[in-house]
C-alpha cells in the first residue's frame, strides 16, 4: 500500500497515515488502503486492537474533494460490502476497538474518523473542523449521524452549521476526545496496549452491548446483556479471569 502502512505489534495492529507531503489529504485510493486496513484489524484473529495515527506535522487537512469527487461522479463504490469501512456507513461491521492519536490539522473526515471510532488522543494545537458547509455540501462521512450523539445537539450545531474550526480543548470539552498529550502519539499506544491485554471476548462484546444501545435502543440493549453474559461465561478467558483473581496475578487471556 501507498498512502498506508500497517504494523503488527504483538496484538495491536498500527496504522498510519503515509501521505504527509499533501496533510494526509484523503484520496479515493487512501479511503481503499485504510478499508484494507480494518479489514486485516478484523481478519487477523491475532489482533485485538488497532491504533490509527499519523507522523507527519497534521493527522489530515480532509478529503481529497477533487480525486474523491470523480470517483464518486462515475459510481465508484467509497468501499466494496466485503471491506471494513473506517467511517462505519457501509460495507461490514468492525467488532475490534480502534484508538486514534491525533495533532496538526484534523478536518472533516479526519473528525468523521474519530466519531466513528472509540478512544481518541490530541496533540497540543491540534484543530478540528467540519468545514463542507463552506465547500457548498454537507458532511457525509458520518458526522450529521454521530456528531450531537457523541458531544450533545447545541456543540454539534455550533461547528456542523457554521463551520468554524476549534481547538483541542473545545474538542476535550465537548467529548469529541478524551485526552489532551504533548505526545500523542504514545499517549494512544499506551491505551491500545492496554485495551490488548484484556479478555478480547469480553471488550467486543461490550463494544457490541454499548454500539447496540445507540444503533436500536436502550430496550434492545439491556434484553441482550444477559445472554452475552452466559456466553462469555462459558469461555476459557472467564475462567481464567477468575482463576487470576483468586490466585492474585495477571490474567493471561487468549481470546477462547
Amino acid at each position: 500500500m501507498d498512502y498506508i502502512k500497517t504494523e503488527i505489534r504483538k496484538h495491536v495492529l498500527l496504522i498510519e497515515l503515509n501521505r504527509n507531503e499533501k496533510m494526509n489529504a484523503f484520496t479515493f485510493q487512501m479511503l481503499q488502503e485504510l478499508a484494507q486496513a480494518f479489514t486485516l484489524l478484523e481478519e487477523n484473529s491475532e489482533l485485538r486492537c488497532g491504533f490509527l495515527f499519523s507522523k507527519g506535522k497534521h493527522f489530515s487537512a480532509g478529503l481529497d474533494l477533487v480525486d474523491v469527487a470523480v470517483n464518486i461522479e462515475r459510481g465508484a463504490a467509497l468501499i466494496g460490502d466485503d471491506m471494513v469501512d473506517p467511517l462505519q456507513l457501509m460495507g461490514r461491521k468492525r467488532t475490534k476497538p480502534v484508538v486514534m492519536a491525533v495533532q496538526g490539522h484534523a478536518l472533516t473526515i479526519a473528525v468523521e474518523l474519530i466519531l466513528a471510532n472509540d478512544i481518541c488522543i490530541a496533540g497540543r494545537d491540534t484543530k478540528f473542523g467540519q468545514i463542507e458547509i463552506k465547500r457548498g455540501i454537507f458532511p457525509f462521512g458520518g458526522a450529521t449521524i454521530r456528531f450531537a450523539q457523541r458531544c450533545g445537539w447545541g456543540n454539534a450545531m455550533r461547528y456542523l452549521l457554521t463551520g468554524d474550526s476549534f481547538d483541542e480543548n473545545e474538542a476535550l470539552r465537548i467529548g469529541l476526545v478524551q485526552e489532551v498529550s504533548d505526545k500523542p502519539y504514545e499517549a494512544g499506544l499506551k491505551i491500545a496496549n492496554t485495551i490488548a491485554e484484556q479478555a478480547p471476548l469480553g471488550v467486543q462484546a461490550t463494544l457490541i452491548s454499548a454500539r447496540k444501545t445507540f444503533e436500536q435502543g436502550y430496550e434492545a440493549a439491556k434484553e441482550d446483556l444477559l445472554p452475552q453474559l452466559h456466553k462469555l461465561m462459558s469461555s476459557r478467558d472467564a475462567k481464567e479471569g477468575v482463576n487470576s483473581f483468586v490466585e492474585r496475578r495477571i490474567a493471561k487471556f487468549t481470546g477462547s
